[in-house]
């Protein structure tokens, strides 16, 4: 079974799926060596359904794992689904280009996963208004972090909007 933390959020189904083929076992077979009903499994490996704490308990059991394995992995799967329904905090869109990233969907950047990205990007391509935008988002001291050490060499612009707007003081 994997480290729990690099599983997390990601759906139990999925893990149990890897380890059905890891070991080559089949769903029905695991079905019937743990008692449970072979569409439960399926629906379980198609991630169309959950584990509750008895299914937990046997899986855990099967594989060699800790009974609450398969629990922790479907609170976190849970907890990372109801996440995605939030709406995230964004910067001021209306003073950022979207032509500033033309290789992705604007409207699905997630502003907290790429940071480090999206920092790099304004500071190497934005405006004024765009910069002073994202180190208001951010803060300054997360922007300044984030830029710490790196280095551009094919864009003159990126070093002097470091110098222009962190490390002015």
């Amino acid at each position: 079974m994997p480290e729990l933390s690099k599983v997390k959020g990601v759906h139990p189904g999925a893990i149990l799926k890897r380890e059905l083929k890891k070991r080559g076992i089949r769903n029905k077979e695991l079905a019937l060596s743990i008692n449970e009903h072979p569409e439960t499994i399926s629906a379980i490996l198609k991630e169309k359904r959950g584990i509750n704490p008895k299914l937990s308990i046997k899986l855990g059991n099967e594989f060699g794992a800790e009974s609450d394995c398969f629990m922790l992995l479907q609170a976190s799967y849970d907890v990372k689904k109801e996440q995605l329904k939030s709406p995230q905090p964004k910067p001021d869109l209306t003073q950022i280009r979207k032509s500033l990233f033309w290789d992705t969907n604007f409207d699905r950047i997630d502003w907290d996963k790429n940071k480090m990205s999206i920092i790099r990007r304004v500071f190497e391509r934005g405006n004024e208004e765009e910069i002073n935008e994202i180190i208001s988002f951010y803060g300054k001291e997360s922007v300044k972090k984030e830029l710490r050490g790196e280095e551009n060499d094919f864009l003159p612009s990126f070093r002097e909007n470091i110098e222009t707007y962190i490390e002015k003081e």
